[in-house]
């Protein structure tokens, strides 16, 4: 199977193509990576992955000249691309809502017209919005985002609905919780904190710190992600959860405690506008109808997390500059 990864040079995205590439994750044998490079998407991101094991095209997935060449090209499409930070989104929602939602649009009018076997949209928990401590959310639940990039991310999960409805295109969504690894942007919270702290800065903890998460280590979304695309079923919705739950106040102490700093590196921030109190997502139909369950054990991720960013400050110093 022949297979378009966009945002293939991105976080997630990247650790994708690296599993395929490696034959963790089977049944593909050629993959094509389309990735705009913006500031979170670089090719040092695949500098592990062999030139010969993928072809790269920079480009946008709004442009559709490009991409309705590409698609037909393929078996199976991956749609990672996508602004992804929410507090950028609240300084500036048009990016969010171009890419986020044009930009899958674009995509799956190429799909319709193609003989592309199956596309899957890389969607978030965030589209649901909060949720009260004890429960979480199935796939049925309604969407209601908070933030601009939640809304756009939701907008496109709804496009791709639509799609499956009025042209019986298979589609398919998976919506994961917050993802921790290796070659994320220093923007996001764990990375943010580490590279903070290895040059002895304080770490910015929003209001009170006590917003819960899920936490997801990118190895398991990965898996996640390539069950649904070879075996789960058309039109369908599967939510990747890692089954961490913790506030941000005990993220950013366990950090502190691995990397031997005190509570005098922590510096509580005004909160963000709209800031979703919990995300919990229910993974009970990955697991019954898929096989998925985590396997990457939150304290070794975390601690082998940290590590690599300690060992490839040649990677992030220039990202964060």
């Amino acid at each position: 199977m022949r297979i378009l990864v966009t945002g293939g040079a991105g976080f997630i995205g990247s650790n994708y193509v690296r599993r395929i590439a490696d034959g963790t994750l089977g049944g593909v044998s050629k993959i094509t990576v389309l990735d705009k490079l913006t500031y979170a998407g670089t090719l040092t991101n695949l500098s592990e992955v062999s030139d010969s094991s993928y072809d790269f095209i920079e480009g946008d997935i709004c442009d559709a000249e490009l991409v309705g060449k590409l698609v037909p090209e393929n078996d199976l499409v991956v749609n990672f691309a996508a602004e992804s930070h929410v507090d950028r989104s609240i300084n500036g929602a048009k990016d969010f809502v171009v890419t986020n939602v044009l930009g899958t649009q674009t995509l799956l009018d190429a799909v319709r017209k193609s003989d592309v076997k199956t596309f899957l949209q890389v969607s978030t928990d965030e589209v649901y919005g909060s949720i009260a401590e004890g429960s979480c959310w199935p796939e049925t639940d309604p969407l209601l985002p908070n933030s601009p990039y939640a809304a756009s991310k939701a907008s496109a999960d709804l496009i791709c609905r639509s799609y499956f409805n009025t042209h019986g295109t298979d589609i398919r969504v998976t919506r994961c919780s917050n993802n921790y690894g290796r070659n994320q942007f220093p923007e996001k919270v764990i990375p943010l904190f580490v590279t903070n702290l290895i040059d002895n800065k304080k770490v910015p903890v929003y209001g009170s710190g006590l917003n819960v998460r899920d936490w997801l280590h990118v190895d398991d979304h990965c898996r996640g992600i390539h069950l649904a695309l070879t075996k789960g079923k058309a039109g369908e919705i599967y939510n990747i959860g890692g089954g961490t739950e913790l506030n941000n106040l005990e993220l950013t102490n366990k950090i502190l405690n691995i990397m031997g700093k005190g509570q005098e590196s922590i510096e509580y921030v005004e909160d963000r506008k709209g800031h979703d109190l919990r995300y919990s997502v229910d993974i009970t139909k990955i697991s019954n109808e898929l096989g998925y369950a985590p396997q990457v054990d939150w304290e070794v991720g975390l601690v082998e997390t940290i590590n690599w960013y300690q060992e490839n400050e040649a990677w992030w110093r220039p990202l964060k500059k």
